[in-house]
């Protein structure tokens, strides 16, 4: 019978379906499609007495082994720990080479070497969190979700939540307090707000401005009067100076029209060009 999920057998009258192991090739287009990080591991050079064989390979998620093998024992579990350690941090580099002594290493017996590649697949680096829903907002989304980003929009009115698209790399978020959010936060993070104005905008910024970390990038939609308006009062309010002067309104380049679609254009070229040059200082 053909390799596939679930086959039927009949035992003693009774149906019994027996699950069938996917392919290694198969499991991984799984994975790769439920959108959540994962780990290849692949055994490329193996030298003297080591547990499995050149070409090798298992695929490691948060809860562990899912599929394959690279040798078993204190092999596996060293390699499984460290595929979750790069899962974990998402500042590690999601392409490592590793070279093991089994000996030294691993505290085996056998005096073999190997050397495993680490490759992180879904782990999407650049969250973007946008409060509020409204035209610019759905305009914005819709170009973010072209690039290689996770998504977080916040709006009390569901109604404009529910006109945002449907996509695995967009979370939409009703709530009647916005300010909340700005506890999951990390200093990562780009964080654009474009509210029904100032008066729901300048809680957000100051919530985000009196704790720590500080996110990456801070842009609110509008001019540079508002600006004045939302730095004066967060002052006020006891927000630091320096802090309070340092998110940039008007959010985006200064490229097309008052268009929702043309402003949507220009803020997302001002995000990739702050990523972008945040990338080069690190």
């Amino acid at each position: 019978m053909p390799n596939r999920q679930w086959q039927i057998d009949q035992v003693m009258g009774r149906d019994i379906l027996m699950s069938v192991s996917q392919t290694f090739i198969e499991k991984l287009a799984d994975l790769a499609e439920s959108n959540l990080p994962f780990v290849q591991v692949t055994m490329v050079e193996a030298k003297g007495s080591t547990p499995q064989d050149i070409g090798s390979k298992m695929l490691v998620n948060q809860g562990g082994l899912v599929h394959g093998t690279v040798g078993g024992g204190k092999v596996e579990a060293r390699a499984i720990e460290h595929a979750q350690q790069m899962l974990t941090d998402r500042s590690a580099n999601p392409n490592q080479l590793v070279d093991w002594n089994l000996q030294r290493d691993i505290g085996m017996t056998c005096g073999g070497l190997v050397k495993l590649f680490f490759e992180v697949y879904n782990r999407d680096d650049w969250r973007i969190i946008v409060f509020g829903a409204g035209h610019v907002a759905q305009a914005l989304i819709k170009c973010l979700l072209t690039l290689n980003c996770k998504v977080i929009c916040l709006d009390s009115r569901q109604e404009w939540i529910d006109r945002l698209p449907n996509s695995s790399r967009l979370t939409k978020i009703c709530t009647e307090d916005l300010t909340a959010f700005t506890n999951e936060i990390t200093a990562s993070d780009f964080v654009v707000s474009m509210t029904m104005g100032h008066s729901s905008d300048r809680p957000i910024l100051e919530a985000l401005f009196k704790r720590e970390p500080q996110p990456s990038f801070v842009g609110v939609i509008g001019s540079k009067s508002k600006k004045g308006v939302l730095v004066r009062e967060l002052k006020k309010l006891g927000v630091d100076a320096q802090r309070a002067e340092s998110f940039l309104c008007p959010v985006g380049l200064k490229i097309g029209t008052n268009q929702p679609s043309e402003i949507a254009i220009s803020i997302t070229a001002q995000l990739l060009e702050r990523r972008d040059a945040r990338r080069v200082k690190v």
